[in-house]
């Protein structure tokens, strides 16, 4: 171990190991290590005696639960846009001839105490009984407008800056009602609280925009994707990627103690008596307590069943999206499930989880609107973990920190700060101008 790397990465989690697959593909020498046995960090993948074992502290679930390996519980859930950032830098870096994706069934909203499906194009809004008569033609003019919408072509801008207007004026300029606006900001543009009304348009036109492209993708009843076996299989992807380039994985690696020179730069880390030199350091915030604060705490709760989520056109994967201002909130809250048909669990299982910012102490509580969705429920877990970002300042001490993840049910945000950091680490932006075809889905 008593060698010189440009990066060591420490910790196994999403972030951690998409960024050392890119680095490795750009060519630098990349040590990856982790304190654990197993690989995922935070976002590892559970099966039904480790779930049990960390929720109920025993490690014999009940029989009539199906055989434990045929669990594959992901601890922080979240589906992929089809055409989102995620599958570009999956693709940009190769790593997708190791995974199988499948599309996901469902995207529903969460309106007036009822789950409906979300309409994404101008033909769906005619059809969906989220507005009445008129509303609907209101919406549709606006659909339309956002399909038609290209940034370097004026003539579709209808006389708008959309760098300057912002969200609010714009949807006041189609005379859209708050309810349409609530579903467009939050299931459609993915947005996680009301303050893009007040934001230049231009993004959420973009979100609107990819929702579109990735639900015309897969022509399937969502614009997400997910792969076979759960998110689980992406850390071990990346850590065969990184093999193949010359990268070093490490697990169980106890302590990784950081270590800096007198100006508090990082000079290496030391592990079990040995230490590996290296110009900077990757990790999640467990990795340096002491640079990072707690911005917030996620409340979840992970149910096994043996249905759909009701209501949902019997998907056997979907996302649901409650809108704060529906539950009278600060933040959204979050529906994922998943089953047998993406083998994340036996045969005739669903794999639920609700998700949200936590508010209170209480997530039973709390999360209470998004269990009563689910129907009958054979098994619930709950759970609150906090949620750091860092502090530190990476160009005088060479560390690079991953925040936490946050309690969206799809990628969007992760795969933002990733970029962000390969930008800090490298000074280059990555090259996302990929063909989307090389991750088609696996067909049934």
């Amino acid at each position: 171990m008593d060698e010189e790397y440009d990066v060591i990465v420490l910790g196994t989690g999403l972030k951690e190991c998409i960024l050392s697959g890119l680095l490795s593909v750009d060519g630098l020498k990349v040590l990856h290590m982790d304190r654990n046995d197993y690989y995922g960090g935070e976002s590892t993948s559970l099966n039904l005696i480790q779930l049990w074992t960390r929720f109920r502290g025993s490690d014999k679930p009940p029989p009539q639960l199906g055989s434990s390996r045929d669990y594959n519980v992901d601890m922080i859930p979240k589906f992929m846009m089809a055409n989102g950032t995620l599958v570009r830098v999956l693709i940009h870096t190769d790593v997708t001839k190791y995974l199988s994706f499948k599309a996901v069934d469902g995207s529903f909203v969460y309106n007036k105490g009822k789950v409906h499906k979300v309409p994404a194009t101008d033909m769906e809004a005619l059809k969906s009984p989220l507005m009445g008569i008129f509303e609907k033609r209101r919406a549709r003019k606006f659909f339309i407008y956002v399909q038609d919408y290209n940034e370097n072509d004026p003539k579709t801008h209808e006389g708008m800056d959309l760098s300057r207007v912002t969200t609010r004026e714009l949807i006041a300029k189609y005379g859209l009602d708050d309810n349409t606006v609530d579903f467009i900001g939050h299931s459609l543009a993915l947005h996680r609280d009301d303050r893009y009304l007040d934001e230049p348009a231009f993004d959420t036109v973009k979100r609107m925009k990819l929702y579109a492209e990735s639900l015309a993708r897969f022509q399937g009843g969502s614009p997400y994707i997910y792969p076979l076996y759960g998110l689980g299989e992406l850390p071990q992807a990346f850590a065969r990627l990184s093999a193949v380039y010359g990268g070093t994985y490490m697990l169980n690696k106890p302590e990784c103690k950081v270590e800096f020179n007198e100006e508090g730069k990082v000079i290496g880390v030391t592990s079990e008596g040995e230490t590996a030199r290296c110009k900077k350091v990757v990790c999640d915030p467990s990795y340096l307590p002491n640079k990072v604060r707690k911005v917030g705490r996620v409340a979840r709760a992970i149910a096994i069943m043996s249905h759909p989520i009701p209501n949902t056109i019997d998907s056997h994967s979907v996302q649901v999206i409650l809108p704060q201002k529906q539950l009278g909130r600060k933040s959204d809250m979050y529906l994922f499930c998943c089953s047998y048909t993406h083998n994340v669990a036996p045969k005739g299982k669903f794999i639920a989880f609700v998700s949200t910012d936590a508010e209170t102490d209480h997530p039973e509580i709390e999360l209470k609107p998004g269990i009563d969705l689910l129907g009958p429920v054979e098994e619930l877990f709950f759970d609150i973990y906090d949620r750091y970002e860092p502090v530190n300042e990476p160009s005088l001490d060479n560390c690079f920190i991953s925040a936490s993840y946050d309690a969206t049910t799809h990628f969007e945000s992760t795969v933002i700060d990733v970029l962000n950091m390969y930008t800090m680490i490298t000074g280059k932006e990555v090259d996302l101008s990929v063909d989307l075809s090389a991750a088609s889905a696996a067909e049934e």
